[in-house]
């Protein structure tokens, strides 16, 4: 594509944004106009993943383009080195580049003459600049709406008033504004915190939005049955690291009668109240005159349980940790309102998919796939095989996810084959719920399929590298 014609891009990620409480994807109770717009405007997969169910993880394997074995040697989160404990993480990144060894998609899109900004929630291990970007803006690590510390570019923290959401959204704005008229090309990696939690640190006006009785569950999600360690996760969820790190006394009280329908409630405030902060993104485009020529794709990290199966948080091989939107709109390619069926999109896609849409050479490291040709119209659907699938790994398995199936091997660590049986498999066409595992029992759905699909990620496995 010639100088000056390059399209300007966004990539725009949430936090913790299961698929199914989005309007687009079928709810009917959660408010999410801004959203749906773009999927009415754009391309929408219509079964999407994360391929690491942990912020840090899936994070380093959107910008890096490499699945998280490749970038980071299989870290799932950034901590201290050297202090035990899921919660040691520091307040921001670390010195140097320990991971994203390899050419990333902002240093790519830096090469083409692209000026390439981060606002948002970071959570990477290298700080922006050392990866590619020009521009940051980026707040402390651990997670909170009010009183976020931010630095800008490196710069002294400062605590902006109000929320921080609403701080980064008029950022956001401004940097759209200065964007009018450049013949310079963009690139924006715009990053909204919410939904996840705290979910009680937020306006009153989203906490109350919805009522808890509305709330849709999930066939497997138990109301009557007591999760395990249910009031701490309560309070991890509505308060986060105010409660599990500094036990601060306000959040060691729920509010009476707090249940899984209220929890899930407010989680729908907090992704209403994202859902406006990307319609603030939208409408500046619009004001800006840049709608026409900008690729914008809207994702989320990773899902959240919110009591599927018993579970909390994410970081499992399950629909509800796994299944995340993903929505691509560029009113000068992508037909509007398209969805895309026959593939499984993830996030180790964006960075060649953008790079081949704006006319950029791909590089031979990175791992994803190059789904253009399916937002451009190709949507034929066919037999399963690695081009239609995606691959996910955790902290003890690796897993295939194709259209219909999910299928799992456990893996010991680092370098080490993965087991010879499968610890899940479920036909998601038959049991979407995912309420009867057929790996324990032998005797599959399909045993070609069960097979195809052990064969599909074994060479996966086999063929991607660990960092070294």
């Amino acid at each position: 594509m010639a100088a000056g014609k390059l399209p300007n891009i966004i990539v725009c990620i949430c936090d913790q944004l299961r698929a199914f409480e989005t309007g687009c994807y079928g709810n009917p109770v959660v408010r999410t106009p801004n959203i749906d717009r773009l999927a009415s405007e754009g391309a929408r997969f219509e079964t999407a993943v994360t391929n690491f169910p942990v912020c840090m993880a899936a994070r380093s394997v959107l910008i890096s383009g490499q699945y998280n074995r490749s970038c980071t040697g299989g870290v799932s989160n950034v901590t201290y080195p050297g202090r035990p404990g899921d919660h040691n993480m520091p307040e921001y990144p670390e010195a140097g580049r320990p991971h994203l060894k390899d050419t990333t998609l902002p240093e790519i899109l830096r090469s083409a003459g692209y000026h390439t900004a981060i606002i948002g929630k970071w959570h990477i291990h290298s700080w922006p600049n050392d990866v590619g970007f020009d521009y940051y803006l980026i707040p402390r690590v651990h997670h909170c709406h009010s009183g976020q510390s931010f630095t800008e570019n490196g710069g002294p923290e400062f605590v902006p008033p109000g929320y921080s959401v609403d701080f980064e959204a008029e950022r956001v704005e401004e940097f759209i504004r200065r964007r009018r008229g450049s013949r310079e090309p963009f690139f924006l990696y715009y990053s909204i915190s919410p939904p996840h939690c705290p979910l009680a640190d937020a306006p009153d006006r989203f906490l109350a939005m919805y009522r808890p009785a509305d709330v849709p569950l999930r066939p497997n999600v138990r109301p009557d049955v007591r999760l395990d360690n249910e009031d701490y996760h309560f309070k991890v969820y509505r308060w986060d690291f105010r409660y599990y790190n500094l036990r601060l006394p306000y959040t060691e009280k729920l509010p009476e009668g707090y249940d899984i329908r209220r929890l899930i409630a407010e989680y729908y405030g907090l992704t209403t109240w994202m859902d406006e902060a990307v319609g603030r993104m939208l409408r500046a485009m619009r004001e800006n005159g840049l709608e026409d020529n900008t690729i914008l794709a809207f994702t989320s990290d990773h899902g959240d349980n919110l009591g599927s199966h018993g579970l909390v948080q994410k970081g499992r091989t399950n629909e509800e940790s796994i299944r995340i939107p993903l929505i691509v709109r560029w009113p000068r390619r992508i037909r509007a309102g398209a969805v895309i069926r026959s593939h499984v999109g993830s996030l180790v896609d964006l960075a060649p998919t953008l790079a081949a849409m704006a006319g950029i050479s791909v590089p031979a490291h990175w791992e994803g796939r190059d789904l253009s040709p399916l937002l451009f119209g190709d949507d034929a659907v066919g037999a399963v095989t690695a081009d239609n699938c995606a691959f996910i790994e955790t902290k003890g398995s690796i897993a295939i996810r194709s259209p219909r199936y999910i299928y799992e091997l456990p893996l010991a660590g680092r370098g080490v084959p993965p087991g010879d049986r499968p610890t899940r498999f479920f036909d998601l066409a038959d049991d979407p719920w995912e309420m009867r595992n057929l790996a324990p029992e032998g005797g599959v759905a399909s045993e070609a399929d069960a097979a195809e699909l052990d064969r599909l990620l074994r060479e996966w496995d086999a063929r991607t590298p660990w960092m070294k």
